[in-house]
């Protein structure tokens, strides 16, 4: 399928530059809260893996080591209450941009193919779609949809930007409504680990591949995940996909030809972060206590926070009468950089993203910032 890329946007954060020359003015520096990048230390279990698996001289398997894809099966199992996933049905993939971007592509769509997905979200599910001519269609619900071609229905949860999780019962209905249609359901869950409000501490945050979910079959079903968040390596480029055996089977094939292989010593290291639960136990804690001071600043400067930021690496705030690049500006003039609502939909525009990654004395600085001179 040909590629389009003069469909594609602007990159959204190059806009920023301004926004972000006013904040690094701050007599006491910028605090960069725009990009959920890590900023923590890579654990020594990851590290650890990965200088004993250095020796790699060979080619390393795109489906990934048989050491790996078990690691994913016995982290779905313990982790995420998925009992029943096979490690035929797991695939290594680098980074998890990359397939987001690229699944329509892989599953052969083009024009005349709808992608639908959440009305606020990560752009990379819209240029996804638009690299291959296929139309993208932001809903929150299914009854939105017209009668045009569903190929591939995008679920978010927790949601990047607005941390919000969707239930058991929701993601039974979409799955119901996508097999009706023959549409594929992707579901993007890599901020799983990080739920701060009950039920979802409790109980943990559902997946797509939940047996709840899925009736007892992950035909035409796919979830993405990343490690980047809650074991810092997003420098690794460490990720995968499991779910329906025959997805994965034809995603690999066309993978082994274009070469996008994970290296070996990568996939070492991610098999070790995901035996681990300690080490993202610790990084969660990091992140609780960042979020604690954050929502303190934010109130403090005005700024609200939406009810449902239950999850994830964010806080989806606005500042009523406003709109999200004034928002934007006026945390610049504070030394505190954000990303505009309008970066994930039209629906964000009277938002901010606020990153919580960010160290504890750049955490502190800004709520110290924003409690000083508020917003309104």
């Amino acid at each position: 399928m040909p590629l389009h890329p003069e469909a594609l946007p602007d990159f959204p954060w190059d806009s920023l530059a301004d926004a972000r020359r006013r904040a690094s003015a701050h007599p006491d520096g910028i605090v960069d809260l725009s990009v959920g990048t890590p900023v923590d230390p890579t654990p020594d279990v990851v590290t650890r893996a990965l200088a004993a698996a250095a020796d790699s001289p060979g080619y390393p398997t795109t489906q990934g080591t048989a050491a790996l894809r078990e690691a994913v099966v016995d982290w779905f199992a313990r982790r995420r209450g998925v009992p029943d996933l096979r490690p035929e049905a797991v695939l290594p993939t680098i980074g998890s941009k990359e397939l987001v971007a690229f699944l329509p592509a892989l599953l052969g769509m083009g024009p005349g193919d709808v992608v639908m997905h959440p009305s606020i979200a990560y752009p990379t599910y819209d240029v996804g779609a638009r690299l291959v001519g296929a139309e993208p269609f932001p809903a929150d619900a299914t009854t939105a949809i017209g009668p045009g071609r569903v190929r591939l229905v995008w679920l978010n949860s927790p949601s990047n930007p607005t941390g919000r999780v969707l239930g058991v019962e929701h993601l039974a209905k979409v799955v119901a409504w996508a097999r009706e249609r023959g549409a594929v359901v992707a579901s993007d869950e890599c901020y799983a680990e990080l739920a701060w409000d009950e039920p979802w501490v409790s109980e943990g945050v559902p997946s797509l591949l939940d047996p709840r979910v899925t009736g007892g079959s992950h035909e035409g079903l796919l979830v993405l995940y990343s490690a980047s968040k809650q074991s810092n390596l997003a420098g690794y480029r460490a990720a995968f996909a499991a779910g329906d055996p025959a997805l994965v089977e034809r995603l690999l094939a066309v993978r082994k030809h274009a070469g996008m292989m994970m290296p070996a010593p990568v996939q070492a290291a991610l098999a070790a972060a995901l035996g681990d639960d300690a080490h993202v136990a610790q990084q969660r804690e990091r992140y609780r206590a960042r979020r604690e001071v954050l929502l303190a600043g934010c109130a403090a400067g005005g700024l609200q926070v939406a009810p449902e930021s239950q999850a994830g690496l964010y806080l989806w705030a606005r500042l009523p009468g406003a709109t999200g690049r004034e928002i934007v500006a006026a945390l610049a003039e504070r030394g505190i950089l954000a990303a505009p609502g309008e970066f994930y939909g039209p629906l964000g525009a009277d938002h901010v993203r606020i990153a919580l990654t960010a160290t504890d004395e750049r955490v502190a600085a800004a709520a110290r910032r924003l409690a000083e001179a508020p917003l309104r």
